[in-house]
């Protein structure tokens, strides 16, 4: 007897290969399971392993937590602030306030930030390549650098980019900055 996960993993995994409109065959190439492996995991043959799952998430260019997250029942509509998860970078003076979490049937994911004055926050590279972002400046001014690009932004400026590598997070002593930070997943 089929699981109810087998059964809503089957049916997500065939819809993100029909919203890029590919086959079976292209799938194939692009995750390297077989053509015969993936047409049994769509009609809920079989339950794939976290190896095969993994490789499909790449395929679909996202994150097995998020492939994982979209098969998931449910979303809690009303997130109180005291369950918003928070974290603090000591180092980099980087704070972040999980306000609304990624969700299965969601696409997008709400952070705030503050940046302390000072601050230099630098990272390698995201989760998810080319993942779409949308950042909101509520107060303050810093500077953003995505690859070679910088850009300078202040109170009500939205800065739009994909997400393809290294980002920086920049303050200038005597000046922080507070904003909203969204990202949508594929």
């Amino acid at each position: 007897m089929k699981s109810d996960l087998t059964v809503r993993l089957a049916k997500r995994l065939a819809g993100l290969r029909a919203a890029k409109g590919w086959t079976l065959d292209q799938l194939a190439g692009a995750s390297g399971v077989s053509r015969a492996a993936l047409s049994r995991l769509e009609n809920a043959e079989v339950s794939p392993s976290a190896d095969v799952l993994d490789k499909l998430a790449h395929a679909h260019n996202m994150s097995l937590s998020r492939l994982l997250a979209l098969v998931e029942d449910g979303i809690v509509a009303h997130i109180r602030r005291d369950d918003q998860a928070t974290w603090r970078d000591g180092e980099g003076g980087l704070s972040r306030r999980v306000v609304s979490p990624g969700a299965g049937a969601l696409a997008g994911e709400v952070l705030e930030c503050k940046l302390t004055p000072g601050s230099d926050v630098f990272e390698d590279a995201g989760q998810v390549d080319g993942l779409e972002h949308h950042l909101v400046m509520i107060s303050g001014f810093m500077r953003v650098e995505l690859e070679t690009e910088g850009h300078s932004l202040g109170p009500g400026d939205v800065l739009r980019f994909r997400r393809h590598g290294q980002l920086r997070f920049l303050t200038a002593k005597g000046q922080g900055s507070k904003f909203f930070l969204f990202t949508v997943m594929a």
